[in-house]
């Protein structure tokens, strides 16, 4: 059985009732029009999958109907009705946007595969153009949460950068500042989101296989090649692909990636043909002085100077304080969604400590640690308690302005871990034992208790 709506226009009543009784039967939705004008009409007050279009009709002409209903609607699918022997307007409508055609006399078979082909074909649209709006919902430059005028300007640029004609990018940053996440922004937002994105973890790939990954290889360039095979530049033809870790790729592979770039073409192993391609090269590295690598020789320069025409430095997140909180809760919205908990805020004593804290390991060490206390804590609110120790500890061993710098830190630490040992134990002594009320007497959840237990030797 069909499903979809249909509109069939000709002039022809004899046709319009039979080939409506006949998509009926096959489940199809069925209106008529005996002109192109009622025809558009139709099509404005209610957009079908397919149009049934006869070319020779009173009137506007079937070609001028065709083009207004493409105006209409860019996506719908036309197949042409013509006369037997027209077959040079057939062509010149397709040329013009039809899906297809057939000829009087047609056989109601005939139609019935053709409907079902296009229906077929604009319901995987649609399949494709929902993904298309998830996946640009879901790499969103929204999603990239930040206050401070440091981010702000990243976005900013990268929105340029991703809208441009731009054939290469460079994303620098620290581990955990989201550089991945960004690059999928800058895809997603540009004139080749319905392309593919490739992603290739350069420190993932063995040495001796990334020249055959990015490039392919023919059949018997090497032992194990049984057959040719695509490499992923192949595979992102008109899209872009995403080298994250750059900086780790050997100097030979970075030759021909460098050729790629430049003549846009390169070779298979093991092959003879220049290949030709169209992609958008985003690459990463957290490297701190790719510099350092160029004057040391394990990068190449060119290679450098041809991938920093856009250079994109996201800041360290201890570097842009302001951020701090906003993505906290950012995190706390989407993990009380994936976890079904209902944490509201932050108490303003653990926000400082939170705002305080390095976080070496930037965003991701934060999302990491939100995720962990809506996993583990059943509370509305995140107080001091809550948080890792080491986050509460550095607190304690960070001077404050105007105290004695010569105190000694490792101190801090021991007598602040010391004291939560004793206030364990003595809950663990008051409850008899009894992990879940002592838990109740020190206001955390049980997981809690015991994941302290566990770093402090008590289990």
């Amino acid at each position: 059985m069909l499903r979809g709506k249909v509109l069939v226009i000709d002039d022809e009543k004899f046709i319009l009732k039979s080939l409506k009784q006949h998509l009926e039967k096959e489940g199809c939705e069925v209106s008529t029009a005996e002109s192109g004008e009622e025809g558009i009409e139709i099509c404005k007050a209610d957009t079908p999958d397919v149009v049934l279009l006869d070319l020779n009709m009173p009137g506007i002409s079937g070609i001028e109907t065709l083009t207004a209903l493409k105006k209409l609607d860019s996506d719908l699918i036309v197949i042409i009705i013509t006369a037997y022997g027209d077959i040079e307007a057939a062509v010149s409508a397709i040329k013009q946007g039809a899906y297809d055609f057939v000829e009087k006399p047609f056989e109601l078979n005939r139609i019935t595969v053709l409907i079902k082909k296009a229906l077929e074909t604009i319901h995987l649209k649609r399949k494709v153009d929902y993904f298309r709006g998830e996946k640009h919902d879901t790499y969103s430059f929204d999603n990239i949460i930040g206050v401070s005028a440091a981010i702000r300007d990243v976005i900013t640029l990268a929105k340029k950068v991703s809208e441009s004609d731009a054939n290469t990018i460079l994303i620098q940053g620290e581990s955990g500042t989201g550089k991945s996440l960004l690059a999928r922004a800058i895809h997603y937002h540009s004139p080749r989101a319905s392309e593919p994105f490739v992603e290739v973890t350069c420190t993932a790939i063995p040495e001796t296989l990334i020249e055959s990954e990015l490039f392919g290889h023919e059949k018997g360039a090497f032992t194990d090649a049984r057959s040719a095979k695509k490499g992923l530049f192949e595979v992102a033809d008109g899209g872009t692909i995403y080298l994250d870790e750059i900086g780790d790729i050997k100097l030979s592979t970075q030759a021909k990636l460098l050729r790629a770039l430049e003549e846009k073409t390169f070779k298979r192993v093991g092959g003879l043909k220049d290949i030709a391609v169209n992609v958008r090269i985003i690459a990463t590295t957290n490297r701190k002085d790719l510099e350092g690598a160029v004057r040391e020789g394990t990068f190449r320069a060119d290679l450098y100077y041809r991938l920093k025409v856009f250079p994109i430095f996201i800041p360290p997140l201890r570097d842009r304080k302001e951020d701090i909180i906003p993505l906290a809760m950012h995190y706390i919205r989407r993990f009380n969604r994936e976890f079904r908990k209902n944490v509201q805020g932050i108490s303003p004593e653990a926000e400082k400590l939170l705002a305080d804290y390095p976080w070496h390991g930037n965003a991701r060490e934060l999302r990491n640690i939100i995720e962990r206390i809506c996993i583990l804590e059943d509370t509305e609110t995140i107080y001091p308690e809550h948080l890792p120790s080491e986050i509460v500890n550095y607190a304690g061993t960070a001077p404050e302005a105007g105290e004695n710098a010569s105190c000694d830190p490792a101190e801090e630490r021991l007598s602040l871990k010391e004291a939560e040992r004793m206030l364990i134990e003595k809950a663990l002594k008051k409850s008899g034992g009894n992990q879940t009320k002592a838990a109740g007497l020190l206001g955390i959840s049980r997981d809690a208790l015991r994941y302290k237990m566990q770093k402090l030797g008590l289990l």
